[in-house]
């Protein structure tokens, strides 16, 4: 089988989209996707694209895609990449595909000297949990996310 990593262009945001709803359906956040496909066309192919994302074809077919950003940490004093999401189509699950995404960021993060490769992971998603771990990620538990969003930004940002 031959599998490709490529970075996504122009004229793949409907193909990206899918994937992100497909990633929310997945992990039970369908109500959550809000996104349009103009949003990534914008933020990932825009004049001021902050946000970039690999897809991964299997036999010429888009099975996969990892869609990522550049951190910094201030410890380190190095930029990193934060994975915001990675999704491989279930039927070609097994077959490498969402570790050869991540070897691709682990090698842009060696390239470029950047200090970590970070993402989340649901509690509950036991397979993705051990597979990460099989890749030498290691779970920082004692960590909380927070966020503000909605009608709790809207409020803080009138003060």
């Amino acid at each position: 089988m031959t599998l490709t990593i490529r970075r996504a262009q122009k004229g793949d945001a409907a193909l990206i989209l899918e994937f992100i709803i497909r990633l929310a359906e997945f992990e039970r956040l369908n109500d959550e996707v809000t996104a349009t496909e103009a949003d990534i066309d914008r933020d990932l192919f825009g004049p001021e694209a902050r946000v970039f994302c690999e897809i991964a074809e299997q036999e010429g077919e888009p099975v996969g895609f990892a869609l990522w950003y550049y951190t910094y940490s201030t410890f380190q004093g190095r930029h990193g990449i934060w994975l915001e999401d990675l999704f491989v189509d279930p039927d070609a699950r097994g077959n490498g595909i969402g570790k050869a995404l991540l070897v691709n960021l682990a090698k842009r993060c060696k390239a470029e000297g950047l200090g970590r490769l970070s993402w989340w992971v649901l509690n509950w998603n036991e397979t993705a949990i051990d597979f990460y771990k099989a890749q030498g990620a290691v779970l920082h538990d004692e960590w909380t996310t927070c966020r503000v969003s909605g009608p709790e930004l809207e409020k803080l940002a009138s003060q």
